[in-house]
């Protein structure tokens, strides 16, 4: 006979989670998704889904194999100076995903995007909300207008995902052998000019 109610903790727990978590992602997309929905799915008591996980950005980096939660970067990136969140970010994006491991899970990410449409707005979804909307939320210019905020948002996004897929993923020799340092100073300036005005 199987026990009732709900499951206790242990490392199987923490892997029902996100497999709970994967399939309200994939029904619902980012926004629609709630921690307690994941939790009844799984069969868990919400509480046990805070424990695992701080909240739903480093739930849905785990989903989709982010060698770490890119909202938590992105609050020390914000606390930062102001006149360095273009460098902040790039270095923090590039050591996000810098290493063997993180080439691996970004090769991942960017093919399972390319080839699902779901998986694609998903993480579409994710970047407005809870990296480029929070950015902007923070430093834009709150006089300009909100679709100007949201170009300069997503024009950074594509720089931080063209320069990913040059040096993961295509690994032209000029990027891909770069150092960070050198990447930084290049590329900060031009995140900074789309992002703080």
């Amino acid at each position: 006979m199987s026990p009732r109610g709900r499951r206790p903790g242990g490392e199987d727990t923490r892997g029902a989670i996100v497999e709970a978590a994967r399939a309200e992602f994939s029904r619902g997309g980012y926004d629609a998704t709630s921690l307690r929905a994941v939790a009844r799915r799984a069969g868990v008591d919400p509480a046990l889904v805070h424990h695992y996980f701080a909240g739903k950005p480093a739930l849905f980096a785990e989903v989709v194999g982010a060698p770490a939660d890119p909202s938590a970067l992105l609050g020390a990136i914000l606390e930062g100076p102001r006149e360095e969140l273009g460098r902040s970010l790039a270095r923090a994006f590039l050591q996000l995903w810098d290493s063997p491991e993180g080439r691996t899970r970004f090769e991942m990410v960017f093919r399972s995007t390319a080839s699902h449409e779901e998986s694609a707005s998903l993480l579409r979804e994710f970047l407005a909300k809870e990296v480029f909307g929070r950015i902007v939320a923070a430093v834009g210019d709150p006089s300009a207008p909100q679709e100007r905020q949201r170009l300069r948002a997503g024009l950074a996004a594509s720089q931080m995902v063209g320069l990913a897929v040059m040096r993961f993923i295509l690994r032209l020799s000029w990027v891909a052998e770069a150092s960070v340092d050198d990447i930084v100073d290049e590329v900060g300036p031009v995140l900074q000019g789309y992002l703080v005005r």
